[in-house]
């Protein structure tokens, strides 16, 4: 391939690997836009919600002021019998009020104390915001106060209108003054409350509400990001992690560990433990392979030299004839029996996968295999002893995979023996476990020995081993099997006294074993 095809596939490659890792960064810009639109709508909502309610109370009060001006100018005009005119509205009106009009001061030195204050009339009047006319019925104004004369609405079916003018809301109060004495109609009172208090704290109320919430707004957008973003990267972490596993799954790289101590850490850990488990299916698969490649190489040789020899010239020779096909026949036996252990061995390795919920009684099972030994093995004594093993003791192992432990420990004492043929079996209880014994007075295992017996195909002396029979596979499943339910298993020997080989398994609670068989008929249920 030329160089320009390598680097015409590069892009190629850098652009698949940038589509790959889109999604992962769509979810926090869908998360961030998630979070802003409900963070703006929430501060939006507020904001209108207290700007209305503050505008409402505002505007009650401005009514409220508004209101009292009218009524106290209605109360110094109702006693008018005929139409209002300027010559008795005013003389209607208080001292106060004709005092203030002719230029005056609103408080006089001598009542200071008694009516500074009392003047309900001066003192609303007096205030900036209000403006006062007075109507009669030819829509003529005949009193007036403030700036602006506030106009006599062509339409007064409404007592208030809210207006707006260019320095904000005006509040017009109509009210239609009527005699005490005839009941007629005589003006017309109209109050324009230009409300600069009202409108200067609705505007700055509007200004900092805007404020507020844009700082606010881009606090919690800010914060947002970083708590997605932290969120976020573990996914990201996870999915860099599969790429890398998927295009090498022989790779080891894995999600490093972190203190969130929370269900992404959870996810990550289930992670690391899928891929650790599939690393160690890939590894048994090899092994698989290669044990097999390697120990099946020589009875194929064997078998192959046989019968190249009679092809040559065996065939007129009954006893070479006779001789390779017995040799054959154990090479082809010998292979047969290598690959059931082989097989074994992988099934071994694959037991919370079939049997994940099995419970055993373990005296049902010692008591049981010892009997069917002892009738295979006759010139073996076989002596069992459960005296310190509680009847209903029970373990976590599929049944059959205790017996098979049983038969290759037993087997392997019986191979290895010398003048004393005598295997002893005994089992008991701790606080916590169950501990199963294997006891037999053969050859022995020297120290170096020890810490290779349980490796697959290894055996002590590979000349003697071949003349007993086995493959030196028959520990390493016992191992994987005892390890699978979580046990454990150990040897102690000594050189020409025999051999001891303890197993270990955790003792089930009534409790433990009451969950595991709903689970089993979970697992039933499920698979029918």
């Amino acid at each position: 391939m030329s160089n320009n095809q390598h680097t015409s596939q590069a892009p190629k490659n850098k652009k698949k690997a940038n589509r790959q890792e889109t999604p992962s960064s769509s979810i926090v810009f869908r998360w961030m836009t998630v979070v802003m639109m409900t963070i703006t709508v929430s501060f939006v909502i507020f904001s209108i919600v207290v700007y209305k309610i503050t505008s409402r109370q505002g505007l009650s009060q401005q009514e409220d002021v508004s209101s009292k001006v009218v009524s106290t100018l209605d109360d110094s005009l109702t006693s008018i019998r005929g139409e209002l005119q300027i010559a008795n509205v005013v003389p209607a009106l208080s001292p106060s009020m004709r005092r203030l009009l002719r230029g005056g001061p609103a408080i006089t030195g001598a009542k200071s104390g008694s009516n500074a204050f009392s003047d309900d009339l001066v003192s609303s009047i007096s205030n900036p915001d209000i403006s006062v006319a007075v109507y009669n019925l030819h829509h003529e104004v005949v009193f007036a106060t403030g700036n602006t004369t506030p106009p006599l609405p062509a339409k007064r079916s409404s007592a208030k209108v809210l207006q707006r003018s260019s320095s904000g809301m005006v509040l017009h109060t109509y009210s239609s003054v009527q005699s005490n004495d005839t009941g007629n109609t005589t003006g017309y009172i109209v109050v324009a409350n230009n409300m600069s208090d009202y409108n200067h704290l609705m505007t700055s109320l509007l200004r900092w509400m805007v404020i507020i919430s844009i700082v606010a707004i881009l606090s919690f957008t800010i914060v947002s990001y970083f708590v997605v973003t932290s969120v976020v990267k573990p996914i990201k972490a996870i999915a860099k992690v599969a790429r890398q596993v998927n295009q090498d799954p022989n790779s080891d790289v894995r999600i490093k560990g972190s203190r969130r101590h929370d269900e992404l850490q959870d996810l990550a850990d289930s992670f690391n433990q899928m891929l650790d488990r599939m690393q160690r299916y890939i590894e048994q698969q090899k092994e698989f392979v290669s044990d097999v490649s390697h120990e099946l190489r020589t009875p194929v040789a064997v078998i192959e030299g046989h019968l190249s020899m009679l092809e040559r010239w065996g065939k007129e020779d009954p006893e070479i004839l006779n001789e390779s096909i017995s040799a054959s026949l154990q090479e082809a036996d010998r292979m047969k029996h290598l690959i059931q252990e082989m097989l074994d061995l992988t099934r071994a390795e694959q037991i919370n996968v079939s049997y994940p919920y099995e419970v055993t009684n373990v005296s049902e099972v010692l008591s049981r295999v010892v009997s069917d030994l002892d009738l295979v093995h006759k010139d073996f004594k076989l002596q069992l002893d459960l005296d310190d093993l509680p009847l209903a003791t029970q373990i976590q192992i599929y049944r059959d995979h205790l017996e098979q432990l049983l038969v290759i420990l037993v087997d392997n004492g019986i191979k290895y023996s010398t003048t004393r043929h005598q295997i002893n079996i005994s089992a008991g209880v701790t606080d916590k476990e169950v501990i199963i014994i294997v006891q037999d007075f053969g050859e022995g295992i020297s120290k170096v020995d020890q810490a290779k017996i349980f490796n697959r195909f290894y055996r002590v002396d590979k000349a003697r081993t071949r003349e007993k029979g086995g493959n030196g596979l028959g520990l390493a499943i016992a191992q994987k099997l005892v390890t699978s339910y979580h046990g454990k298993i150990g040897v102690e020997s000594a050189v020409g006294q025999g051999s001891q080989f303890k197993l270990t398994f955790p003792i089930l609670t009534d409790k433990e074993v009451s969950h595991l068989a709903e689970l089993k008929d979970r697992q039933t249920t499920k698979s029918s």
